[in-house]
This record gives structure tokens, C-alpha cells and sequence, in this order.
């Protein structure tokens, strides 16, 4: 085996190890995704990652016979490109959006694909399991990241005075902020409290609506668009 053909077996050798450690580096992401449900999982960042690392490998060596050429280009264009993928993870439910971590999980694994592919191994495998690491972390929801919450709860109860004295001890036992209270007589002589709290948004709402449900004056309780709690 000449010098030259031993030159190019060693570098294509070396291309495929770095569509391997894409692949696994892909594999990982998309595993942790997988455990969580998500809409992206393992085959979907395996082929982002391992596609993303051909389209750089070719940017960088797939033009060198030609002479003049901008291997950037490429690149380039599959940073733009991989967006039309992650679109397609984002939705609109009920006035929140999903997907938004998720499609970003796309992008960034496109770039640990391409950083592999570009021979910066360390810095593609640093980066996957700083992925790892965060999603992991910041699926726990630390309360530093979280934030105070408004709702209005409507308790519709059948004493004035106890329904009022009861709903003011719970809301201070829930450490609950309250900004105002209004009370409705309504026909039926029971009355409608509203009360315009502020809470942390761990806070478990359902639990409150379990506990002012148990007591007997108590009829219902509902947030302010009128769903039920209970």
C-alpha cells in the first residue's frame, strides 16, 4: 500500500469515527428526551446529530479538489435549515407553548453534529452532556427559575361569616397573597367569595381546592374562568 492510499484510508476512517461519536452523542440526547416524553426522541436527534455531521464533513473536505471554494456555506446553511425541524416541534395549547426546549434540543444538537464533524471532538462531547446535565437539572424546577403566579379563586359557600373567616385562615395557611375580596350574595343565600391571590408557581392549587372542598360550607370552588379545582 502506497503512502497516498494509506493517507486517504486513515482519513476516511477517521471521517466515520466522527459520524459514530455523532451518532452517540445524538443517541444520548435523545434518550434523556425519550424519558420524558417529549416529542423528539432518540431517532430523531440520532439523525440530526449524525446528518449534521455529514453536511460538515462535507463543508470541510467534500470541495477540496476544486480549488477556490467557501466550505462556510454549507455549514451555514444547516444552521438555517435544522429551524424548519424544530417549527414543527412548537405548538400553541390553551394560551401556553410546548416544544419551545425541545426545539431548541434540535438546534443545539445540529451544532454538536456539526462540531464533530468539524474534528472538535471535546467540544461536541462536553456539549452533550452539558445538555444532559441541564435538562435533567432544570426539569426539577428550582425555585430560583420559578416565578409568583395571579389567580382568582371563587369559593361559593353557604355562611357569610364562617365561609369568610375560613377562607382567610386557609389562604394564610397556604402562605397565599391576597390582593382583594369581594363577596356575592346570590339567590339561593349562599354567598360567592372571590379572592385575587398571588402564589409561587409550584404551588399546588389542586391541594387548596381538596382541603376548602372537605369543609361541609363549602359548596364549590373554581379559578376566575369558572373551571372547577375540586
Amino acid at each position: 500500500m502506497n503512502e497516498e492510499l494509506r493517507f486517504l484510508l486513515i482519513s476516511q476512517l477517521e471521517l466515520i469515527g466522527r459520524l459514530l461519536l455523532a451518532t452517540v452523542c445524538g443517541f444520548i440526547i435523545g434518550y434523556e428526551r425519550k424519558n420524558r416524553n417529549k416529542e423528539a426522541g432518540v431517532r430523531t436527534h440520532v439523525i440530526v446529530a449524525l446528518a449534521s455531521c455529514l453536511m460538515m464533513e462535507i463543508s470541510k473536505y467534500g470541495f477540496a479538489d476544486t480549488g477556490d471554494f467557501d466550505g462556510a456555506r454549507l455549514a451555514a446553511q444547516v444552521v438555517s435549515g435544522i429551524g424548519f425541524l424544530g417549527a414543527g416541534m412548537i405548538f400553541v395549547h390553551k394560551n401556553s407553548i410546548k416544544g419551545l426546549t425541545t426545539a431548541a434540543g434540535i438546534w443545539a444538537t445540529s451544532g454538536i453534529g456539526m462540531s464533530i464533524g468539524a474534528g472538535m471532538y471535546i467540544i461536541g462531547v462536553l456539549t452533550t452532556f452539558l445538555m444532559v446535565a441541564l435538562q435533567i437539572i432544570l426539569h426539577k424546577n428550582p425555585r430560583f427559575l420559578t416565578h409568583n403566579a395571579t389567580e382568582t379563586l371563587v369559593f361559593v359557600a353557604t355562611d357569610t361569616c364562617k365561609a369568610m373567616d375560613y377562607v382567610e385562615n386557609l389562604l394564610t395557611e397556604y402562605h397565599l397573597l391576597c390582593e382583594n375580596v369581594s363577596i356575592i350574595k346570590l339567590s339561593n343565600d349562599d354567598v360567592q367569595i372571590e379572592a385575587n391571590v398571588s402564589y409561587h408557581d409550584s404551588f399546588d392549587m389542586f391541594g387548596l381546592s381538596k382541603k376548602a372542598m372537605s369543609e361541609p360550607i363549602i359548596k364549590s370552588v373554581c379559578n376566575g374562568s369558572l373551571n372547577h379545582l375540586h
